[in-house]
């Protein structure tokens, strides 16, 4: 036994029992008696002496301290060895210098007080909300921060914008970030507000609203990244989510009805323009078409007359060599065109072997143009 087992003694506290009650190891009175507290040299001598009963010879000489000491040393130098996670970068330090980055799974660094590892996690994503709080179940906006929110644009309007910036620790630089960075959330909105208020002040309010959201986030983005990458951050933006954008809550319902007015404005405008554009075309090749004509009445006029007139030279030509007889073909060429189409009977009364009567009331009458029924009717006569 590592102990004298005398016969008064009921193990290494003592004897149990008896008159006296049982000694706790802190002497008479310990915690379960009521005498005075421990004494603290009389435990040490007492750890003392165990502790020689667990050393050959009995006492604790240089070998032994050498390896007692060893041991010790074993043990820290154990306590050296790490875990790292697949979402995890280890951050090696000795004696508070930073001596390099470790990947994934068992490592190891000199332990504390001379070493030290931190793991941060490189695939964590993170959010920073400008502009408005959310919700602690992040359903939702709780309240807006109108000072965080308002920006003036390039037209000299205010819009008022809620955004998120979601972004993770640079896996391949986790050492700026655990350097570098005191406050991560408070340097991130930081930046992400500049930013906005940067990219917000080169628009006019009305591209804001309709047509560049996705731009300005892009642009916002760009602009935050190369900020923290000069800061030397080691963060990683992957994107900017507008969540809100308005004019302020004063105006906005004045900022809609002028919008409306605008949008009908140019409703009208565009329907203005299609009507142009459809009239237009028709009023030209109306035109187009009226000038083809008279062109073609002036080219066939002028033909006619050229015609005309050299007929006429050539009748009056043949007139000249024979004027009786050309004075006579005119006038049965006259004549035969006058009753060319008009029906008529030519009576002779000095000829002989004629029917004096004929029954001309009874003939076949047809429609007669009216320049013709004057002539038909002197020639009946």
């Amino acid at each position: 036994m590592p102990w004298s087992n005398q016969s008064g003694g009921g193990g290494p506290w003592g004897q149990r029992g008896g008159s006296g009650g049982g000694k706790s190891p802190w002497g008479s009175g310990g915690p379960q008696g009521n005498g005075t507290p421990p004494d603290l040299e009389d435990i040490l001598r007492r750890s003392q002496d165990r502790l020689k009963d667990f050393i050959p010879g009995g006492s604790m000489g240089g070998r032994g301290l050498i390896i007692l000491v060893l041991g010790v040393i074993a043990v820290w130098l154990l306590t050296g060895f790490y875990t790292v996670r697949p979402n995890e970068v280890g951050i090696n330090m000795i004696f508070g210098r930073y001596t390099g980055t470790s990947g994934e799974g068992l490592r190891y660094n000199l332990p504390y007080p001379i070493g030290r590892v931190m793991k941060p996690n490189v695939t964590a994503q993170q959010r920073v909300e400008v502009g408005y709080r959310s919700t602690p179940t992040g359903q939702g906006r709780a309240r807006d921060v109108i000072e965080e929110s308002l920006m003036l644009t390039a037209d000299e309007n205010i819009v008022d914008i809620d955004f998120d910036a979601v972004w993770q620790i640079n896996p391949a630089r986790p050492q700026d970030y655990v350097f570098n960075l005191q406050n991560p959330d408070g340097t991130i909105k930081s930046v992400a507000e500049s930013a906005m208020r940067e990219v917000i002040g080169r628009r006019n309010i009305q591209a804001i609203l309709t047509t560049e959201q996705a731009s300005v986030a892009q642009e916002v983005r760009q602009i935050m990244q190369e900020a923290l990458d000069a800061y030397g951050a080691g963060v990683l933006i992957n994107v900017v989510q507008l969540q809100a954008v308005q004019p302020p809550s004063e105006v906005r319902q004045a900022f809609f009805d002028v919008n409306a007015a605008q949008q009908d404005a140019v409703r009208v405008q565009n329907e203005a323009g299609a009507f142009a554009s459809r009239v237009v075309p028709e009023a030209r090749g109306e035109a187009s078409r009226t000038v083809q004509q008279a062109e073609a009445y002036r080219e066939q006029s002028v033909a006619d007359a050229t015609g005309q007139a050299a007929r006429f030279r050539q009748v009056y030509g043949e007139y000249r060599k024979a004027p009786d007889i050309s004075r006579e073909r005119i006038f049965l060429e006259t004549m035969e065109r006058v009753y060319g189409g008009v029906d008529k009977i030519i009576v002779d009364q000095k000829g002989q072997g004629v029917v004096p009567f004929l029954p001309l009331t009874q003939q076949p009458q047809r429609p007669q143009p009216q320049g013709n029924a004057a002539n038909s009717q002197g020639a009946t006569r």
